[in-house]
């Protein structure tokens, strides 16, 4: 083994010895990218909500929710890199962590730095290319998608009590533009909460309600047709939408079958 550096998305030289045998994944888009880059045995440890792939949800040691880390779990495994994400975990326990070892932060808003991420983790990990294969199978089946021939006015819903929307800011604005549609929120950062009355005066032509992180079901649908009864209103698999690592191969087809 060597020791080496390498520049997480943040700017951050995080300096590990190479390749790293005992890794964790704070985040579940990343997690499924570390199996499908072939990383079985050197993964040790993954949150409560790595539900993908389900042997390793199964089988794997879990080290408490993405915000909610157990700490001395963590320490329990001795990893020699841990992999997090800006927004998805807490920056209060990973600076706690990164004080103990080599922690490596993504920070994704697009569909392009979700690439840049595949290709970073692949690096860092030892499988730069298989991150590579998979990062032109993704870029090329986005160049393929054939846009929406009408470009929707839409509200992507991922809260209720309060609600919460997607900001312009967020990778998921990015997958609505990808398909050709207009986010009525583009304009408000992160994940605003509203007021469904607001939306009255947007024009929404369509309300998507995800299945995460909130699970939203068809009994909700009635909330939103009761303020905007002209609008359509769809739920819409979350994960196609918000995760940013190897899912993205799946998300394509979906955004394709949604459009028609």
């Amino acid at each position: 083994m060597a020791v080496r550096t390498f520049t997480d998305m943040l700017g951050r030289e995080v300096v590990i010895n190479y390749p790293p045998k005992r890794i964790i994944s704070l985040v579940p888009s990343q997690t499924e990218l570390l199996y499908d880059l072939g990383l079985e045995d050197e993964v040790v440890g993954i949150t409560k909500f790595c539900v993908h792939p389900h042997e390793w949800f199964r089988n794997k040691k879990r080290v408490g929710g993405t915000k909610t880390l157990h700490i001395d779990i963590i320490k329990d495994l001795q990893p020699d890199l841990i992999i997090a994400n800006k927004e998805e975990n807490t920056k209060e326990q990973i600076e706690e962590l990164a004080a103990l070892y080599p922690v490596w932060i993504s920070n994704i808003q697009t569909i392009d730095e979700g690439l840049q991420m595949i290709g970073d983790v692949g690096a860092i990990v030892g499988k730069a290319d298989k991150a590579a294969a998979l990062v032109k199978d993704i870029s090329t089946g986005f160049d393929s998608l054939i846009k929406a021939a009408q470009p929707k006015r839409v509200a992507y819903f991922i809260w209720r009590k309060p609600w919460m929307s997607a900001g312009g800011d967020t990778f998921i604005n990015d997958m609505i533009e990808r398909i050709g549609w207009t986010n009525v929120l583009a304009d408000k950062q992160r994940y605003p909460e509203i007021e469904l009355e607001e939306l009255k005066g947007k024009d929404v032509e369509l309300v998507l309600l995800s299945s995460e992180p909130y699970p939203f079901k068809e009994v909700h649908i009635a909330e939103i047709k009761a303020v905007l009864p002209h609008a359509t209103v769809k739920l819409v698999d979350g994960e196609m939408f918000s995760w940013y690592g190897s899912r993205m191969k799946y998300a394509v087809e979906y955004m394709s079958k949604l459009i028609g």
